[in-house]
């Protein structure tokens, strides 16, 4: 499928069609955007001209309403080229999903004038607030905030204590970027592209219907299921954005497998001319990273379809499923990591160079290794503990 605009509603065969074709111009940028630390604009042109943001966003403000693997496969083929751009579109176009949560009047002030507005984010419980009639004044500085430069909108974390006292409930604002001031500090080993720059407020009023709480998310209670009820909308937050920001390194291992297969079918060793081919080590690494990335896309799929059967039948999945849905999307990025050290060391050391098969690969999972959604072992701890009758301790489920 050519990199064209649909000149129809697509299907989501026609979108991850066109994600696959947009490969050649990604790896072409993929210097260009990591020098700039940005993904490069053309590309974000391209990916609203083709559709990509609208997948998750509702129908009634010209999106498509997708089934969520749609949005997963979508970003694991963007991933196959060039990480950094499959990650900003991971955590850019969910936020599209994300908000379909708010209240109505919310998605009317992102998307009225400009259906393809997007929005960062940056869910660090940094807000300092206030109540005051009418909503909240916030400040805070926050971290993080993939593909800011091209977004008008901003979520931001916080922690907000109930009117009437106990424990503060997790929530997130909602706010025009012209109320921030963008910190280009994002300077990295890896997903440089991402451009992941702080975000920073001072006093700026959010109004109360420019919020939600986590805890609406997770039990189904968030205004804007008033009028948004495809079911897509009742899974729970915290298993979408979680896995929206580790399925672009199975995509990434994919690509770089397939050039990894190229570049050791055809090396010879300049030491002891051997080919790398024959080398069982080699051999093992090309076979378990395939099998791996085989399990870890069956494994993804079959969690959501769990959870949609589930939230077509109105229900929801139980905590122990919750909870092991969420253990195995951390593994996912750890997984990964462990495979594309492995490739790395296995093109010896004509690979070290920036320029070598699949070194841009190897720093950015290991830097998308970094995020705290993907460490497994805080959340094996604690499902592991569930599993032996103790207390969960993890909300974001």
């Amino acid at each position: 499928m050519s990199a064209t605009a649909p000149l129809h509603t697509p299907t989501p065969q026609d979108l991850i069609g066109f994600a696959a074709a947009l490969a050649p111009k990604l790896r072409e940028r993929a210097a260009q955007a990591e020098t700039e630390c940005k993904v490069p604009d053309e590309t974000i042109a391209e990916m609203k001209a083709g559709g990509l943001f609208r997948v998750l966003q509702p129908k009634r403000f010209g999106g498509y309403e997708m089934d969520v693997s749609t949005f997963y496969d979508i970003q694991m083929e963007l991933a196959r080229a060039c990480m950094s751009t499959a990650w900003v579109y991971g955590v850019v176009a969910v936020h599209n999903w994300q908000l379909a949560l708010f209240d109505l009047k919310a998605q009317q002030d992102v998307w009225s004038a400009d259906q393809d507005t997007l929005i960062s984010s940056s869910y660090m419980p940094k807000a300092q607030i206030t109540t005051v009639p009418g909503g909240y004044r916030v400040s805070g500085r926050w971290g993080f905030s993939s593909g800011v430069e091209h977004c008008d909108w901003v979520f931001l974390g916080g922690l907000l204590t109930p009117p009437g006292g106990g424990a503060p409930d997790y929530v997130t604002f909602l706010v025009p970027k012209s109320d921030c001031i963008v910190h280009r500090v994002w300077d990295t080993l890896g997903l440089r592209g991402t451009g992941s720059h702080d975000v920073e407020i001072k006093d700026a009023f959010v109004p109360a219907h420019r919020l939600h709480k986590s805890k609406d998310g997770a039990e189904g209670t968030s205004p804007g299921l008033n009028v948004n009820t495809n079911p897509l909308y009742r899974l729970p937050f915290g298993q979408i954005f979680v896995r929206a920001v580790s399925t672009s390194s199975i995509g990434a291992l994919d690509g770089a497998l397939e050039t990894f297969r190229a570049y050791a079918s055809k090396r010879v060793s300049s030491n002891d001319m051997s080919r790398a081919a024959l080398n069982p080590y080699v051999q093992t690494v090309a076979a378990e990273a395939d099998v791996a990335i085989d399990e870890m896309k069956l494994i993804l799929h079959r969690n959501f379809d769990r959870m949609m059967s589930l939230a077509r039948a109105g229900s929801a999945p139980n905590l122990q499923e919750r909870l092991h849905f969420r253990l195995q999307a951390a593994q996912t990025v750890d997984r990964c990591a462990d495979l594309i050290s492995r490739m790395f060391y296995s093109c010896g050391a004509s690979g070290v160079y920036r320029s070598g098969p699949v070194a841009r690969t190897f720093a950015d999972i290991h830097t998308g290794r970094t995020h705290i959604a993907n460490n497994p072992d805080k959340f094996a701890r604690n499902f592991g503990g569930v599993l032996l009758g103790e207390e969960n301790t993890d909300t974001f489920i």
